[in-house]
This record gives C-alpha cells, structure tokens and sequence, in this order.
C-alpha cells in the first residue's frame, strides 16, 4: 500500500491506498516540525500507527510525508529537521521508501497535477508557490502566524483577539465572544506565547468569526482585510494573470464564495478551491494526472 501524509498545524490526514480502489484514512491532531517539540510529533506519529493497526494495515511500499514547516534541500534524502520524526517513521513503518516535502508541494500537486501554475494553500495558516509541473520554482515566503499568514484562520483569530484584548471588538459581538469562550487576558497569553500549537488556537477561533460576516460590518472589514493582505502580499507577486490559480485548505473552502468575490478585482480567478489536497494526491500520485 502506498501512505500519503498531509500534515498542518491543526490535523493531520493520513491515507493509505490502493491503486485498484482500496482506502484506509486515519485523522490525528497536527504537526508543525519547525515549532513542535519532538515528544509532541512522536505522539501524533504513534496515534496514526495505532489508528491502522486497529484496521488491519502496519506495512507500506510508499509514504510520501508533506508538512507544514518543513524545508526539503536537494541535497538532503531526510531534511534535517525531519531526522527525529524519520526515526519514528521507519520503527513504525519498516521497509517503506519515504519521500519528505513540504505543504506547499502538496497543495501544488493537488491542483496543478503536473502542468505549471501557482498554488495557494488557506488552512491555519497560509502559503503560496509557482510550480513549473514538477518542482517548486519560486515561493513568497508565508512567515508564519507572527510575521505573515496572511489569508489565513490564525492570521484572522490573531487580528480579532488582538482587537479584542484592546477593547476594540464592538458590541454585540464581544459581549457574545466573552460568552462563548474562555477569553481572559491571562488565558490568552498563555495558549499564543506559552501553548503547544498558538496557531491552531488562534486559528480556532475563525469559524465563530466569519459565522458572523453577514451581520456585522466590523467582521466582515476584518475577514475581507485579511483576504486582501493574501492577494497584494503574496498571489500578485506571481503571473496571475496567464497561470492557473488553485487554493487547498480547508479555511479557504469554507470562505470561497468571499474568496471568488474579492479576488475578482484583483484579477484573479481560481481554477480550483479544494478542501484538502489528499484526494488530489492520491491521483498524482496513483499516476492519473
């Protein structure tokens, strides 16, 4: 069986199949392998590990491991930062060849398969690349949820808290959000600066936000804010205008009709907005695109 891992800050999926049809999937919490202490992606790798062996499978020929954070040198068979969890992976999984990239490369092949365009990934967080049909040729550096991310969930949950900590969030909407959650200000500083996942804490909090785009202007300035920032800051540095553009991630998904709406003044239109790129890798991967 072949093993597709799509890993993001919040969830990682876990696909193994079969190119005559069978599909075994395993979902368990995310990891970010530039931020995450070990212990804490050796835990999520185990959870999958016990996930299949519960359904029958513990062997692989193929696992083809992408990851948020996670920067592949040519020159590296196992990126460095990936040689703790490659350990893991091949107690785990023995006899598999394992194939390292990034995020980005994902989304790439989920969309563009192997013809040139340029992939945009709205998840927690955000990332975008141009793709020649088989490699990576130039990538707007994300930044992270600190210094970019823009478009994103975490980027959106970070704008709101930071406005709401200030006293700036208009009512009813903080009068509703002090109710719904546990938003004190020491609480708060300690999921962003002391937490095991920040992003995927701030980014939890974007559901409860864009629920909320139709009936309040504030909210709707903010998420459309955040959507323009994506666009000038990061997709217009590419030929947007004579290469495809797809998005992958699952914040994306929820808010393409917004998406499609905005990115119309800008010239931009998308030829796929996916939920999540695995279905998109089984097919490149199975060699159907």
């Amino acid at each position: 069986m072949i093993l597709i891992v799509e890993s993001g800050a919040t969830k990682t999926d876990w696909l193994a199949f079969e190119e005559e049809g069978t599909r075994v999937s395993v979902k368990t919490g995310g990891m970010n392998l530039a931020s995450m202490p070990e212990d804490v992606v050796r835990g999520v790798v185990e959870d999958a590990a016990a996930g299949f062996k519960e359904k029958g499978i513990s062997l692989f020929e193929r696992i083809h491991f992408y990851a948020a954070g996670l920067i592949c040198q040519s020159s590296e068979s196992v990126p460095s930062m990936a040689i703790n969890l490659d350990k893991v992976l091949r107690s785990l999984f023995p006899g598999a060849l394992i194939e390292y990239a990034s995020d980005t490369l994902a989304a790439a092949r989920a969309v563009c398969g192997h013809k040139p365009g340029i992939a945009a990934i709205l998840g927690t967080g955000s990332n975008s690349c141009l793709y020649d049909g088989e490699r990576i040729v130039r990538n707007v550096r994300s930044g992270g949820f600190i210094l970019g991310d823009e478009g994103g969930a975490a980027r959106l949950g970070k704008l709101f808290i930071s406005d709401f900590i200030k006293g700036l969030v208009p009512e009813p909407v903080s009068g509703e959000f002090s109710r719904d959650f546990e938003v004190d200000y020491m609480t708060v500083v300690k999921n962003v600066y002391k937490g095991e996942a920040p992003a995927g804490y701030l980014g939890s909090f974007a559901p409860w936000i864009t629920s909320r785009y139709d009936s309040c202007d504030y909210i709707k300035m903010l998420v459309d804010n955040n959507f323009r920032d994506f666009f000038e800051r990061a997709l217009k540095q590419y030929d947007t205008e004579s290469l495809p553009v797809g998005v992958v991630g699952g914040f994306g998904y929820a808010n393409r009709d917004i998406l499609r709406r905005l990115a119309g003044s800008y010239g931009i239109i998308f030829s796929k907005i996916i939920k999540a790129p695995v279905e998109g890798l089984v097919d490149f991967h199975s060699g159907r695109v």
